[in-house]
């Protein structure tokens, strides 16, 4: 019996082995996980037979193995500051190592992986490095699939022999450890080895099952490995060709409509078939939008007769947008109108100051024209606006001193601090939310085009990008801004500049709500009624403003109304913060019923799309499709106008999409750049850093005058944490007073007044039959009078 256990090979246990050959090179790297967690220290194995392996530690090599990449087929890049990049297969490892040495050790040895690699698939005896999987092959395939699976019947019955002879071993050893049956020990000791020996026996047999399990596997690894290499080059090939064969036979169909037909003259109809041939393809918008594209020459655009090119008031060409990709080539150069180049020299007169006094005389200060020499120096008069603030602060997070604060007060009272930090991200900046609002007029240029606008549909499309240049300013803007107290008051004046005045008051403080309104010289009014719920879900933060923007352009009384979508601040626990914004705009002109839907694609690590995606579509009342808006959030929008539109094959969950077929897209919007030294204020704007500028005869209810909000912003931030919590509990005691007023009221039988705003009252809407918040009007009327009698004390 010890000669037969002798002779029994040592049992392995199935998968505890370690990768097959020696090791050609093998250490910690720190490899990039996920945005959460960052890079996290891993240990490689750069196998000999060329492939690179790794392990959480050492010690899981042995059982578990968390990835592989084949270095034959790999890509390799070698970064700044010891970095590495394997690519193979749609896979990629970002590495990082210790040390430059350690990064070049690491380079090479992959390098040399690589060639060896490369060349043992190109002498290998297994065709497929140059074409598809031959008919030998496959049927080879298809035998080694049957030899595994008879391998696992084999593993199968080895399974059940062992828990048959562990089972009878495990009462054997019952027996004999049974005092009561002493007598026959010996008998029972001989039934325990032997039963032992059947058991050893079977484990040997599951063991070399498995291990011919893994031999077949191994040996056929590396050919399945290249077959689906193949596959996937193929398939790249062959959507690479898809694409060339769609441009060739769009060129062929031009080159042959714009070929001369020998006797042939062509009729007016042929002539405006070709209208289409200057073309883009775009999907119908969906939930996941997909745009076909196809290169065009611009020769047909300016083909067209003026009567179908929109017309400013006045008589102008309308120049609602313009094309920021003209491609144009020389042919259409000479075959364009000849513009003049040059007028007529300027006359050099002489400032004749009797002249000009001469024609003012018996006139108002007010209607004196403005000569015309006068207008450069008028435009230096104007206020020069300041470009700068101070710097922010680069305080750590301290949370013994956020703590000290919170000592003895409820959860639901603690203020938040402004100096709370992420570096080198604050968690406040020195606006409030008032101020926010005000910020969506940094484009406000693109309602003045559109104010001049004929047609309804392009006004759509300037519309639908000032909706979406709001967003632009908050794409580096984490921050939170100040909650408004209530009846606190934010007045923008741009007359001289811009031709627009703004006014907004904080209505509600629970919930938070604020109204806007703006008025502009320039032909619109636009105003707001905003409330703000948030959302904390763990690792990011949903704010979802509640209420209607309404638009209204004078001359032609259109009025728009749509709605904010879903900002959300990513990483609140750990991690750098960034801001997303998703969702769907729906804008609708309640006196044509033309509408534009805008989607914002929320971002994903894993999509193919351009990051703060913005697409659209605007229709008209009868849901014909005539503009495609495409662009980001943070950058740009574009439009292209709908020529034609045919359906096309099924989308994802069995909808149909219909293929545009459009003119090239034209530049609607783009975004300006930040001032200089912008990441170190804020972030802000060129309008931002204009909105705490001081301005005489505000009202005592201005933002501009908030201390707390002054003093973060001269970097004062314990200050200005004292000026916060002073100015809530202030908040919070005047809130109480109201609720006690109100208690009485009611005991008394009285009727209960709540708050009324100083400048804004409720009003039901007719485009959308709700109540909100309008502007009942008095404010700059106060203002010319220096009168703020009425205005609460809040500061």
């Amino acid at each position: 019996m010890n000669e037969l256990m002798r002779s029994m090979p040592s049992p392995t246990l199935p998968g505890l082995r370690l990768p097959p050959g020696p090791h050609a090179h093998r250490g910690w790297l720190f490899k990039w996980t996920n945005y959460l967690k960052g890079y996290q220290r891993r240990w490689f194995v750069l196998s000999s037979d060329g492939l690179l392996s790794y392990y959480r530690t050492q010690a899981e090599m042995a059982h578990t193995c968390r990835g592989t990449i084949p270095m034959a087929t790999a890509h390799i890049e070698v970064g700044d500051t010891c970095h590495l990049v394997v690519t193979s297969g749609g896979r990629s490892y970002h590495l990082k190592s210790t040390s430059d040495a350690e990064c070049q050790r690491w380079a090479s040895a992959l390098q040399q992986a690589k060639a060896s690699g490369s060349q043992m698939m190109q002498h290998s005896d297994d065709s497929g490095d140059e074409g598809p999987p031959a008919l030998d092959g496959r049927a080879l395939t298809a035998g080694v699939l049957k030899t595994l699976a008879s391998k696992l019947d084999d593993l199968s019955t080895c399974n059940e022999l062992i828990g048959k002879h562990g089972a009878a071993l495990q009462r054997s050893l019952s027996e004999l450890e049974d005092p009561r049956g002493a007598t026959d020990g010996t008998d029972r000791l001989k039934a325990v080895n032997e039963r032992a020996t059947l058991f050893r026996i079977t484990s040997n047999a599951a063991i070399n099952a498995c291990r011919d399990f893994l031999d077949v596997a191994e040996t056929h690894s590396r050919r399945w490995q290249r077959a689906l290499q193949y596959e996937r080059e193929q398939r790249h090939h062959l959507e690479e060709t898809l694409e060339q064969l769609a441009k060739q036979h769009n060129s062929l169909e031009r080159a042959w409509r714009e070929k001369p037909h020998t006797g042939v003259e062509r009729t007016p109809e042929g002539e405006a078939s070709d209208e289409n041939e200057e073309a883009e393809f775009f999907d119908a918008m969906e939930d996941t939008p997909a745009f076909i594209t196809v290169t065009a020459s611009n020769h047909t655009q300016h083909k067209r007769s003026t009567s179908n090119q929109s017309m400013m008031s006045g008589g102008r060409p309308n120049d609602w947008t313009h094309n920021e990709n003209d491609s144009s080539g020389p042919n259409l150069m000479q075959q364009r109108r000849a513009r003049r180049s040059r007028i007529p020299d300027k006359p050099n007169y002489s400032l004749n100051l009797w002249s000009i006094m001469k024609n003012c005389i018996g006139k108002e200060l007010s209607k004196i024209p403005m000569p015309i020499p006068y207008g450069p120096n008028l435009m230096q008069q104007r206020r020069a606006r300041r470009s700068r603030i101070p710097d922010k602060p680069n305080y750590s997070l301290n949370p013994w001193s956020i703590m000290k604060n919170c000592i003895g007060k409820e959860l639901s009272k603690i203020p938040m601090p402004v100096n709370i930090t992420r570096s080198p991200v604050n968690f406040n900046e020195p606006l409030s939310m008032l101020q926010r609002l005000t910020e969506d007029l940094e484009y406000s240029e693109l309602l003045d085009r559109a104010a001049r606008c004929d047609s309804t549909l392009e006004q759509m499309c300037l519309v639908a990008a000032f909706s979406v240049s709001s967003y632009s300013t908050t794409v580096h803007r984490t921050a939170k801004p100040f909650n408004p107290l209530l009846g606190e008051t934010y007045e923008l004046d741009r007359l001289d500049e811009y031709g627009y005045r703004s006014v907004s008051e904080q209505v509600s403080h629970h919930p938070p709500a604020a109204a806007h309104h703006v008025s502009s010289e320039r032909g619109w009014t636009l105003w707001q009624d905003i409330a703000i719920d948030s959302k904390f879900r763990g690792k990011y933060i949903s704010v979802m403003p509640l209420g209607c923007i309404h638009l209204e352009f004078h001359s032609s009384g259109h009025h728009y109304v749509w709605s904010k979508v879903t900002s959300t601040v990513h990483n609140i626990i750990v991690g750098k913060l960034w801001i997303d914004q998703s969702g769907d705009i729906e804008i609708v002109n309640t006196s044509t019923k033309d509408s534009c839907h805008l989607k914002f694609s929320p971002y994903s690590y894993f999509s193919r799309d351009a990051p703060r995606k913005v697409t659209g579509v605007v229709q008209d009342q009868e849901g014909s499709a005539h503009y495609i808006l495409s662009g980001t959030w943070d950058d740009k929008m574009e439009s292209a106008k709908i020529v034609d539109s045919s359906p096309g094959g099924g989308g994802s969950e069995g909808k149909q999409k219909t293929v545009y077929q459009t003119l090239p897209a034209k530049l609607l919007w783009k975004k300006y750049p930040l001032p200089d030294n912008a990441e170190n204020m804020h972030f802000f704007s060129s309008l931002a850093l204009t909105l705490n500028e001081p301005e005489d005869g505000v009202a005592p209810t201005d933002s501009r005058l908030r201390p707390d909000q002054q003093l973060m912003e001269a970097g004062l931030w314990d200050e200005a944490n004292i000026q916060k919590q002073r100015l809530e509990e202030r908040q919070r005691l005047e809130r109480k007073k109201r609720e006690a007023q109100a208690s009485e009221a009611l005991e008394d039988g009285q009727d209960i007044e709540g708050y009324h705003p100083q400048w804004f009252e409720k009003r039901t809407n007719e485009a959308t039959g709700e109540r909100t918040y309008v502007y009942r009007g008095g404010y700059w009327e106060a203002k010319e009078r220096q009168d703020w009698t009425q205005c609460p004390e809040i500061f």
